[in-house]
């Protein structure tokens, strides 16, 4: 065996695409973006509606913000949260990934709930107008949307805990990051969309 061979044998194994060289990396943005236009379909239908209606829109007035602000100020933290954990995993400090992980998720599970219990405040339900079938619809598809979401921080928190990445070894995470960068984005538009254009004069 000659002295290049054994230098060979020495170095340690490859880690794969990192980064925006993942196939991964492109393949989350793929999804992103298709999902993307699913909202924007629908935020479009909501807006189109709006426009047609000849009875007062929304119905019943304005949505109240009682839920609606809180959640939305939790999903902002959980962005924080799993961009923090990231950034500490980039710096070799697996605790803060680990922590940062378990923190959006829990985040996560409470924006959920807090969701749901406005669902169930509502005065009316998805037959009962246009407004109900498409309150009901788009709340609904993010609310699938974060629940995929903590799916993937569910598994990315317990391959941190078996110690899976490590400062090299982590597009994984970065992946997973995006997916709930834009959980959080879409739900910024819905809001802007839903809770907030009806104080604005969008809609009459």
């Amino acid at each position: 065996m000659s002295v290049h061979d054994t230098m060979d044998l020495q170095q340690p194994l490859p880690v794969g695409s990192r980064g925006r060289l993942s196939s991964g990396w492109w393949g989350m943005w793929s999804v992103v973006l298709t999902e993307a236009a699913l909202f924007g379909y629908l935020l479009f239908s909501y807006f189109y509606v709006a426009a047609q209606a000849h009875a007062p829109w929304p119905a019943g007035g304005a949505p109240k913000l009682t839920i609606a602000l809180p959640d939305t100020i939790i999903l902002l933290l959980a962005s924080g949260t799993v961009w923090w954990g990231e950034r500490g995993l980039r710096r070799g400090e697996q605790g803060k990934l680990r922590l940062g992980l378990l923190l959006t998720i829990v985040l996560g599970v409470v924006f959920l709930a807090l969701q749901v219990l406005e669902w169930k405040h509502k005065s009316f339900t998805p037959a009962s107008n246009a407004y109900g079938s498409l309150y009901f619809t788009i709340t609904g598809f993010h609310m699938a949307h974060v629940l995929v979401g903590l799916g993937m921080l569910l598994f990315l928190l317990v391959w941190a805990l078996l110690g899976y990445f490590d400062v090299r070894r982590h597009s994984a995470v970065s992946i997973g990051a995006v997916y709930w960068h834009f959980v959080t984005a879409v739900w910024l538009a819905v809001f802007a969309t839903i809770y907030l254009s009806p104080y604005l004069g969008v809609q009459r």
